[in-house]
């Protein structure tokens, strides 16, 4: 992007017609120094720069307007929306029964103690896991 004016510098120049405007604002003077130190201003301060240079009569309206374009230029932030969580899945209390009724006869098996482990906790138990838990039931009862 090409600056026509590159010497010319908007904020600058609107921060010390509110100062000459409001002499005594701590607001505008911390702005300042701000603006001369670090050499930007965040987008909040920008928008409350703004919000004072409205009331000042002295400064140009297209002034105000190149204001304004940069805090629009400006990133924003924005905090994400409020993730709305699905219900926990309800459990299948004949499969809690199988569980159980397996572990009866084979209280040591290892594959289906970590299934009741995930069933307790109600970890989702997907597809092969519960084709794995019918096996076990249709070979050990």
């Amino acid at each position: 992007m090409q600056r026509i004016n590159p010497d010319m510098d908007i904020v600058l120049y609107v921060l010390k017609a509110v100062m000459e405007d409001q002499p005594h604002s701590a607001f505008t003077k911390s702005l300042y120094q701000q603006y001369c130190e670090r050499g930007g201003l965040s987008k909040k301060q920008l928008e409350g720069l703004y919000n004072k240079a409205t009331k000042v009569k002295n400064i140009h309206p297209g002034r105000l307007a190149t204001l304004e374009a940069i805090i629009l230029k400006k990133h924003s932030k924005q905090k994400s929306e409020v993730t709305i969580k699905a219900a926990p899945p309800e459990k299948d209390e004949t499969l809690g029964k199988t569980l159980e009724s397996i572990l009866a006869k084979v209280p040591l098996h290892k594959r289906v103690l970590y299934l009741k482990s995930k069933y307790d906790k109600n970890d989702f138990i997907s597809a092969t896991e519960m084709d794995e838990i019918k096996k076990f039931s249709k070979l050990l009862l």
